[in-house]
């Protein structure tokens, strides 16, 4: 932990956070010694740090119920049309400080804790983070929650509690090594188990055609127990609800037909349905087509819908039908948005569900089910598609198969008859692929069982329109949209840079908070001097307790004076850490070739993690550790260069290490990045940003002008055109002779002497096989870089544009997002209005 902060310093942090009333601390204490009386008098005598952890949150939690009460209530008796965002992942990071944020407690309880002589820093820390999600596609779930509870929406998220979340990545001599992530050890304050709501869900059976109808007989049956979370918009007393769900074997399980006779064995095989909620699969942009996985796919999916149903059915003014079988008003009432292709299965299991069990007619359930599911697409690379086997279906889900087989039918049809003779164009587009090995692909399915489908950024949706699903969009241009990622501001700038927020609203009040776009109002300060100087004050003070943090963490000493210059996402080819990597290598070069001139001085830090099973991933990260291994140990070099690998890259380092970072790398190959979110935290926050004309960067740049953007390299157009003519890496490496030393010296063992041929893997990519061209924009990027250091040389000019960049960053709030798709997808409009606190009346 960095040092505590002086009274003086806790003292100023008080214009975004409110200042609290005597009231409320006195509330807050005596509500902390109440928690913590009952935690001892359980068990011992003496408090721990943890003990103080969970008296502080169930403090807090105290806050919340009452409004979390008062808004479902105030849903069921409105009947507003509900979102479902459905996802495989929420991630989620920590709570404690959100809630404090979301709830306008953070200085009482601040002021609070403090009397009682601890730190409430100190405390923050002690939560795990709620790893439940890979990368970007589960924290933009997580940024949706917040703007969509802040925006008033009766939204729901729905996903799978697993157990362990994303693993903890430890560093072991440079390598990257995997520790299970046992998130719930010491509990989870924050959730709520509903078992009064559990319900069963079926796999593999037999289907059986009646005169009755069809029936999905002889299964095997989980139970899927709910847990609920709590989501607090910003100050508007609605609390929205986050429903994970968690498989339990039924108490019969397998005490039936398998184990005749042996008890013991059958309570034991009750882990073999309870593995379905155990594990997140840590892949990210990579398909693994493991059947545990497609049973996850399938419970998430069948135990929200059952929950979505129950719901329709139950609302107050749901259906004039007394026993409410007619579904005609459920696209008005429910709106389902997919989360990339993981819950495609709602689209058949809707079907069943509609024809079998409600017995409404095929063509009607078809009509329901694309007005009410969409889909948001969030990757274009062909190794990240689900493509599942027919087989693996026949076995587990044979119903849905039928239907999908249906569906494809008609979906073919149709195509046919607008374009007869085009058998190629009926291959392109069907949801099952032929071939030794028939496989269904999701994505297809999506498209036709959607009414809207959604790219993550405008460069993206293009992509999607004209490549990816083309001929889908030739069908219906009109199911076809753009919606531009977004993040949510009190988690990324007012909880993580408080002391930024400050600063702003000194200047602009604090609108800005629900309302981004605000931020435009600084442009009026841009040459205000004490603006200037507070804005780079703050910088500093971030980087000082960065480093402070890093030093006590992983005891490696930094130079805070020095350019802090960050890449933070996970490993993987596309996102080119190998360019960073060489760039490094170069400025290491030019060091030890002139060390009497004068560097820039720079620490690059670089983190993230490598799925477990992607060898070169995690040779990448080899490659990083080793780079650093050898430069910062050099004598020669000393404080001009230093290069950090961040350990365990989480939520919770993430907003340590945002604040504090001058220049954010963003250079994925163009067109490979479909959007990204890291890239816009770092431009709230005041970082500049190097990149490519990739995802969302090219909205930055169009928001802020090109020129206060460091971009460079190939555009789509340039990647496009070289691979018509063909990569040759050796004539970058023939030519370029900085790039052909620091690829000499990584094949040669210097920076591995220990093992010279380590990193033969990645020599031989680079130069036979590399899909993302990272010597085709060497050149560019290392100039580039030459054009930062010029710039941070003028640190008024660095922080002017900074500055800009901020101002400019408004478009990137997720409630920009969330207003977007709420008007143009659900056909709900965002309220401001907040609902009445618990203690006053409704009315």
């Amino acid at each position: 932990m960095a040092a505590p902060l002086s009274d003086g310093d806790r003292r100023k942090q008080i214009s975004v956070r409110g200042i609290a009333g005597l009231g409320d601390v006195a509330e807050v204490r005596k509500s902390f010694n109440r928690h913590l009386h009952f935690t001892l008098v359980k068990d011992r005598n003496v408090a721990t740090p943890r003990d103080y952890y969970f008296a502080l949150a169930h403090t807090v939690r105290d806050h919340l119920v009452g409004r979390w009460i008062r808004t479902q209530q105030h849903y069921y008796e409105r009947d507003p049309k509900r979102i479902y965002y459905l996802s495989l992942e929420f991630y989620m990071g920590r709570t404690l400080q959100n809630t404090m944020v979301n709830l306008g407690l953070q200085n009482a309880c601040d002021e609070a804790i403090y009397q009682l002589g601890l730190d409430l820093e100190e405390l923050e820390e002690i939560e795990e983070d709620a790893g439940l999600g890979n990368g970007g596609l589960g924290r933009l779930a997580a940024c949706f929650l917040d703007s969509m509870a802040t925006l008033g929406l009766a939204a729901y998220g729905y996903g799978i509690r697993y157990e362990f979340g994303i693993f903890n990545q430890k560093i072991v001599d440079g390598w990257q090594v995997e520790e299970a992530d046992d998130w719930l050890r010491y509990g989870n304050p924050w959730e709520k188990a509903r078992p009064e709501y559990m319900l069963p869900v079926h796999f593999y059976g037999r289907v059986e055609h009646t005169p009755d109808g069809v029936k999905w007989i002889d299964t095997q049956i989980v139970l899927a127990m709910p847990y609920d979370t709590p989501v607090p918009g910003y100050k508007n007393n609605t609390v929205n609800t986050m429903r994970l769900w968690s498989a339990k074997a039924p108490n019969d399980f397998n005490l039936q037909e398998f184990n005749m006779g042996d008890y013991i064995e059958a309570v034991l095989d009750r882990n073999l349905a309870e593995n379905i909620s155990r594990v997140l699969y840590p892949n990210d942009n990579f398909f693994e087509g493991k059947e545990l996985r497609l049973k996850q796919e399938y419970f998430v999916v069948a135990a929200t819908l059952q929950d979505i149903i129950r719901r329709f059915k139950s609302s107050k003014f749901g259906c004039r039908d007394p026993v409410r079988t007619c579904f005609e008003t459920f696209p008005d009432k429910v709106a389902i948005q997919l989360n990339d292709t993981h819950p495609a299965l709602s689209i058949p299991e809707l079907m069943r569900i509609l024809v079998d069990v409600e017995k409404v007619d095929w063509d009607k359930a078809w009509e329901i089910t694309k007005r009410t599911c969409a889909y948001t697409n969030h990757t274009v690379l062909p190794e990240a598609l689900e493509r599942w086997p027919v087989s693996m279906f026949e076995k587990l889900l044979p119903r849905h198969l039928e239907i999908i087989y249906a569906l494809n039918q008609m979906h073919l049809d149709r195509v046919a008859a607008l374009y007869p003779g085009d058998i190629d164009r009926l291959r392109r587009m069907s949801v099952i692929e032929e071939g030794d090995c028939k496989r269904i692909n999701m994505a297809h399915l999506c498209v036709i069982g959607s009414h809207a489908v959604n790219g993550v950024a405008r460069i993206h949706s293009n992509i999607v329109k004209n490549s990816v699903f083309k001929d889908f969009y030739e069908l219906e241009p009109e199911k076809f949209q753009n919606k531009t990622n977004g993040i949510t501001p009190r988690r990324w700038l007012l909880l993580c840079n408080p002391g930024l927020a400050d600063v702003i609203a000194e200047k602009i009040g604090e609108g800005f908070i629900t309302d981004l776009s605000q931020l435009k109002k600084l442009l009026d300060f841009i040459d205000n001097e004490t603006f200037i100087r507070d804005v780079a004050k703050v910088k500093q003070e971030n980087k000082l307790k960065f480093a402070a943090y890093l030093e006590e963490q992983y005891k490696v000493k930094i130079n805070p004076a020095s350019m802090f210059d960050v890449q933070v996402k996970r490993i993987h080819e596309y996102k080119r850490q190998l360019l960073n990597c060489l760039h490094a290598i170069t400025l290491y070069n030019r060091i030890r070739c002139n060390p009497s001139k004068s560097f820039v001085p720079r620490t690059i830090m670089i983190g993230g993690k490598a799925a477990p099973g992607y060898h070169m991933a995690k040779m990448i990260i080899k490659l990083i550790t080793s780079i650093g291994e050898v430069i910062n140990n050099d004598p020669y070099v000393g404080d001009k260069l230093k290069v950090i690998f961040l350990e365990n890259y989480r939520v919770s380092l993430a907003e340590k290490v945002i604040p504090a970072a001058d220049l954010s790398q963003q250079i994925s190959t163009a067109g490979t990045e479909a959007s990204g979110t890291g890239n816009m935290k770092f431009m709230v926050n005041g970082a500049l940003t190097i990149g490519t004309m990739d995802g969302a960067n090219v909205e930055m740049a169009e928001e802020a002008g090109e020129e206060n953007l460091f971009i460079f390299g190939m555009r789509v157009e340039d990647v496009e055109a070289l691979d018509r003519k063909g990569y040759n890496a050796r004539e970058y490496y023939e030519s370029l002779p900085e790039l052909r030393q620091a690829i000499d010296q990584i094949s040669s063992g210097f920076f591995s002497p220990r093992d010279p041929g380590c990193f033969r893997d990645v020599v031989n990519m680079l130069m036979y096989h590399d899909r993302f061209k990272v010597f085709a924009d060497y050149e560019a990027y290392i100039m580039c870089q030459g054009q930062v250091d010029q710039l941070f040389m003028d640190p008024r000019e660095w922080t002017r544009k900074v500055i800009r960049n901020i101002a400019c960053s408004g478009k990137f709030s997720s409630d920009r997002t969330i207003t977007e798709y709420a008007r143009e997808i659900w056909g709900v409009e965002p309220s401001a209005t907040a609902i009445p606190p618990p203690n006053l009346p409704r009315n």
